[in-house]
């Protein structure tokens, strides 16, 4: 197998001044110590760099690098624990909102999630670019379902049976207005509910509780001039569960794909629904959770 020169790995993007390049590193879910932190500053001083850049994809990359300084730069990224990132047909940073490390409206924890899908993927050569997100509830603030592969933490609210003031506080908070109150009591919309569990964190009586938490998975999102929004593939239960999901859409998408065409040009082409199908009938069914309907 050809070794591929450093010039040539993803990490490293030719600037509009060809004599120099940039340097993009791998920071999954954009988490980095001070200490690192620190030392990315420091090796962008000792190599010349008079600014560093927060990319939108969480990571930092250090501009109008000499490209004679390669391998010395590149090496002391390493040793700060803060590696060559990736950018070409493969599988780029992972991206991820806070989750429920920091976030008062997150479903589910995100960040060490992020950090097991990286050790798995991060960097795999593949036929088109792969780009994967994690939000930790339908806010989306990390826009998964405009991702290559997108992970949303959803709920499902359920009314316990109990007093219900009809106060109205769920009624407001809801913005899918998927909520109303009916002779005194409130009647949650299933065809409106996005499964955020805003109405679960406002009511001040708990007679709206959780059911089924799970990771809403969509395949085949892209950004750019025209955005679309990935398709549905399925809901699971536990973050093994969404772990072996990304496996085999990883898998898929490897044996699959026929092009370096973004991969929502590509969904009908490679078989999408029968994917989808296959991977589904793959899970133990009380790991799926099914909604009456999603948006």
């Amino acid at each position: 197998m050809r070794r591929v020169p450093l010039h040539e790995k993803g990490g490293i993007i030719t600037g509009r001044n060809a004599e120099t390049c940039t340097i993009r590193l791998r920071i999954p879910a954009g988490i980095v110590t001070p200490e690192q932190l620190t030392g990315i500053s420091e090796i962008a001083k000792k190599y010349g760099a008079d600014t560093i850049h927060l990319t939108n994809r969480q990571t930092i990359e250090i501009p109008r690098v000499d490209p004679d300084q390669l391998e010395e730069i590149v090496a002391d990224l390493e040793e700060n624990n803060t590696p060559l990132g990736a950018e070409r047909t493969e599988v780029v940073n992972i991206i991820a909102c806070p989750g429920t490390d920091r976030c008062k409206l997150a479903r589910i924890e995100t960040i060490d999630l992020a950090k097991s899908i990286d050790e798995k993927h991060f960097g795999k050569d593949m036929p088109c670019k792969i780009r994967i997100a994690i939000s930790g509830c339908p806010n989306s603030c990390v826009s998964s379902s405009l991702n290559e592969v997108g992970i949303v933490g959803v709920v499902t609210p359920i009314r316990e049976p109990g007093t219900c003031t009809g106060c109205g506080a769920c009624v407001h908070y809801c913005r899918e207005e998927a909520i109303s109150i009916k002779n005194g009591v409130i009647v949650i919309d299933e065809d409106l509910c996005a499964h955020c569990g805003m109405c679960i964190d406002s009511c001040p009586f708990h007679i709206i509780k959780a059911k089924d938490l799970g990771y809403y998975i969509t395949v085949g999102g892209r950004r750019g001039r025209h955005p679309k929004l990935g398709q549905d593939l399925v809901v699971v239960r536990g973050v093994e569960d969404a772990l072996t999901v990304v496996d085999e859409v990883v898998n898929w998408i490897y044996r699959q794909a026929w092009s370096d065409k973004l991969l929502t040009y590509q969904m009908d082409d490679i078989g999408f629904n029968k994917a989808k199908e296959k991977i589904i009938a793959s899970l133990p069914k009380d790991r799926i959770i099914v909604w009456k309907k999603r948006r």
